[in-house]
């Protein structure tokens, strides 16, 4: 290779990297600012004294002399563990029963073949779009008649009504993405349509059911429609509207515990977003194969 040669490959070769820099790296990094951001703010207000936070002088980014007082008021002197564990309980009780109802139900619409199955599945997926907004005034009368207002018993029969639609249609579509050639093979084997669904197909729907219960779970812990409508007692109060409402008086903002709140209550979800992410991608991809 002569000397102009390899001084245009290396010229290439700048070049190349200059542009990967500002067509990936640099929009990544931006997109992980925007990510973080929020994050940032809330760990910087939740640490900051009244007295700076009020304060027009000094860093608005930055801490002088960082205090606990905010989180000793969250923790100690409101129901924040209450509301935690109420979240907790609600959540992770309404994200089981919704996957297991969205199982045999996406099993039988893709499986059984029967009349009309297509049409079932695009109308279970057509009630997921119906807004909160409206379902919570006919479900508030329900809720009511049967005695149920005020308890978390409320919310977690209540909030399969949004998580199942969907839970159904992400589930039916990677069902559809397991060869259907297993379930005959075990048909002539002699197995039955249980034993398929729990030996054959679940547990190649791992990440299908990941997937869907992680979504599932997001919903019902940020959920704040119902759990404002059908709760009023602070210590029955989930972590969204416990925060809101019981750290915002009238048209005073403790924005120290407001920001130690919603940081603690975004971490839970966090964590489970990064322990299965990779479950996660992969059940999303195959909920839209063909």
């Amino acid at each position: 290779m002569s000397q102009d040669q390899s001084d245009t490959v290396g010229m290439s070769y700048l070049d190349s990297r200059s542009r990967q820099f500002f067509t990936t790296y640099l929009p990544l990094l931006a997109f992980l600012f925007v990510l973080l951001f929020p994050f940032y703010w809330m760990g910087v207000t939740t640490f900051k004294p009244d007295n700076e936070l009020l304060s027009r002088d000094g860093n608005p980014f930055w801490i002088v002399a960082p205090t606990l007082a905010h989180i000793e008021k969250l923790l100690f002197k409101t129901e924040y563990p209450q509301w935690m564990w109420n979240t907790v309980v609600v959540s992770v009780t309404a994200t089981f029963f919704s996957l297991l109802a969205s199982v045999f139900a996406a099993y039988a619409i893709e499986r059984l073949r029967f009349s009309g199955a297509k049409n079932v599945g695009l109308g279970i997926f057509l009630a997921y779009l119906v807004p909160p907004s409206i379902l919570f005034i006919p479900l508030a009368s329900v809720v009511f008649q049967m005695g149920l207002f005020d308890t978390r018993l409320a919310l977690i029969l209540t909030y399969p009504t949004f998580l199942i639609p969907f839970c159904t249609w992400l589930l039916m579509g990677y069902f559809r993405s397991i060869p259907m050639e297993l379930e005959e093979c075990a048909l002539i084997d002699g197995a039955n349509r249980w034993q398929i669904l729990v030996k054959i197909i679940l547990p190649l729907a791992v990440p299908g059911l990941i997937s869907a219960g992680i979504f599932a779970f997001t919903l019902s812990w940020n959920e704040f429609i119902y759990a404002l409508t059908f709760v009023s007692s602070s210590e029955v109060k989930t972590l969204p509207v416990g925060v809101v409402t019981e750290l915002v008086e009238g048209d005073v903002y403790h924005w120290g515990a407001l920001m130690a709140g919603a940081l603690f209550g975004s971490l839970p979800v966090a964590l489970i977003y990064s322990f299965f992410v990779e479950y996660y991608v992969s059940g999303m991809t195959g909920s839209v194969k063909e």
